[in-house]
Parts: C-alpha cells; structure tokens; sequence
C-alpha cells in the first residue's frame, strides 16, 4: 500500500441507499445468478465477503464510513479481488441508486481519448439526481486500466483533477508500471498479492457446501495449488471438474486441466536425474504422448519440483539455468511454427 492523497469529504446521499424492491424483478434476477457461472455467482456482494486481504478491506470501509474515499488504484494478478472489492464498496455507497450512480468501462475495450473525452467527462460533468440535502458522488470505475493508450491517461489526469468534487474514479489494472506516475500520484494505491492457499480453500469449500459437490482431500489440495492464488481460476477449474466428473478427485482435476500430475513429474525427474540421456528421453516422449501432456507444462513443474529434492546449492542453480534456458528455446519454436502456421494459412485463403 502506497501513499495516499488528499480527497474532499465525500458526501453521500442518505436517501440513495435504499434496500432493493422485491418483487418479479427480484424472483428474474435470482434465476440469472442460478444459471450464471460460479466466477459471478459467487461474486463477493459485501466487503465483509471478500476471501482475503483485509487489511485493504478494512482501510477501504473505514474511509467509506467517513465519508472520506480517495480515488483509488488497486493493481495486483488477475483473480485477487480488485474489481470485486470496489463492486462492493460501490454496492455499499449507492444501495438501489447503484445503476446510476457508476459508471464501468473496460479500459481494455475502450481505451482512447475519445472515450476519456467524451463517456467519463461527460457522465462526470452531470449533475446526479438526489433526494437528499447534498448530491451523491458519482463513481467511475476503469477496469484493466493498464491498457489504455499513454494520450488517454494523460487526459484522464486532467478529468480527475477538474471534477474531484463530485466523482471518485476508481482505476484497476495488474501492471502498476503502465500507469503514467502523474495518475498513480493522484490514487490512493493498493496492491493485492495472490491469495493465500488457506483464503482459496475456505472459499472453495463454501462454494462446494453450496453447491452440494463430492471433492475429497486430494481434489481440494489440487484445485488450491493448480490456481496459484487465482481465485477465478480455481472456480473455474472446479466448475469445469465438476461439469466433467461427478466425484472431484486429484486425477479428475489434473485431467480436465490438462496438466501433469504431480506423481508424473516425480516420476519424470526421477529418469532425468538417474537414467542414461536415451533411456530418459524414450520413457517421458512416451508418457507425454500416452497423456497427452505439453512439453512446455512438463519443463515448467519439473522447475517447481528441484526446488522440492534435497541437493546442492550449485547443482540446483545449474539445473534451474539449464531448465530456464530450454523453456526459453521451446517457446521461442512454438512462436515460430505458430507464426509458420499463421503464413500457410495466408497463402492458401
């Protein structure tokens, strides 16, 4: 978390937050989340939801409560809890008025100055419809804002300058160093690490209680270590799972994902660390064809796994460099037989 700069009191309209009406809208809406996919169903709808980093969540209610909310900057990998966290906040802030009291853009989609000059100045520079004694701040929230061209966030600065009094803007992106530092000077930052394998599995068995899904010990422990602190991902792997298996075991998990098994990579680096160079060579080309695995997976958890096998400090950086320097080799082949690929097809449409 970064330094922070001094916003406006920020005045909320007490009359916006209203409970929703209840009703038929209400009864549809349920049957969207029912048949949503889990990364929405199970979307965080409070601060008090958020899986982890509570000391951001904390910071960020406590200023809600005070009616004292910066423009914010949260950055950090992608599943992490940014766009839910201020989804959350703006929830907690607009009530009913949420609709028309924020304005979202993907910053991916809609990068340009035009979209600078013309959808955010002009839903900041209108005047909101309140019922209480002070207008509600409005809040404008730019999602994958890393992408956005250098001349749009420029003019972007001028924007949050001219109507700090009556908009928050809100920017998310995974690359803090693709924010021009005129932007990130004018942002309370916040960066949200990858989540702790313990907030992903508290998160996950909810999910799987609601949802009624047989998963035993090994499936768990293989969704929480195939996300690496993903939260989306590793919903998605379980939905994927489940969509496949009815029982969510390890090898279910590894075989929808396509990735090898861990008793696969020990077993692999037990032949290239014992085996003569052909022998090794024959037994993986055989097991990854057998499994269809990808070479590229294969070097990668084979990386992770020397750190695991008790050795010396120089055997293991040189094996460590050699491993980096395959990857890099393979990777830099399969750009080019893509790119070979991609010509073929040219020349015959």
């Amino acid at each position: 978390m970064a330094g922070t700069t001094a916003a406006a009191p920020m005045d909320i309209d007490a009359a916006a937050v209203r409970p929703a009406t209840k009703g038929k809208a209400t009864l549809s809406a349920a049957a969207a989340v029912k048949s949503s996919p889990w990364v929405e169903k199970y979307r965080p709808q409070s601060l008090a939801d958020v899986a982890a980093h509570r000391d951001i969540v904390d910071t960020i209610d406590r200023l809600t409560d005070e009616n004292r909310l910066p423009h914010l900057l949260l950055y950090g990998p992608p599943g992490t809890g940014k766009t839910s966290t201020i989804l959350a906040v703006a929830r907690k802030i607009y009530g009913s008025q949420y609709g028309n009291m924020i304005l979202e853009l993907n910053a991916s989609d809609e990068r340009g100055i035009g979209v600078v000059r013309q959808q955010i100045q002009d839903f900041a520079s209108a005047h909101s419809l309140s019922f209480g004694a002070k207008p509600a701040v409005k809040l404008v929230l730019l999602d994958e804002a890393d992408a956005m061209t250098k001349d749009a966030q420029f003019a972007l600065r001028r924007v949050i300058e001219k109507y700090t009094r009556s908009t928050r803007f809100a920017l998310i992106c995974n690359h803090v160093n693709k924010i021009i530092p005129a932007l990130q000077s004018r942002c309370t930052r916040f960066r949200f690490a990858p989540l702790d394998g313990t907030n992903v599995s508290e998160r996950l068995q909810h999910v799987i209680k609601s949802e009624g899904l047989d998963v035993d010990k090994g499936g768990l422990t293989a969704l929480v270590r195939l996300s690496n602190g993903d939260m989306r991902k590793a919903l998605n792997i379980l939905q994927s799972t489940h969509m496949a298996s009815s029982q969510i075991t390890e090898e279910a998990v590894y075989l929808c994902t396509g990735n090898p098994m861990p008793k696969d990579i020990e077993q692999i680096a037990s032949w290239l660390l014992n085996e003569p160079f052909s022998t090794s060579f024959k037994y993986i080309s055989d097991t990854k064809m057998r499994k269809g695995l990808a070479l590229i997976d294969i070097i990668r958890e084979v990386t992770m796994f020397v750190f695991k096998i008790n050795m010396p400090s120089n055997v293991r950086v040189k094996l460590i460099n050699d491993l980096a320097d395959i990857e890099y080799v393979v990777s830099i082949l399969l750009k080019f037989n893509f790119n070979q690929s991609c010509h073929r097809l040219d020349i015959f449409c």
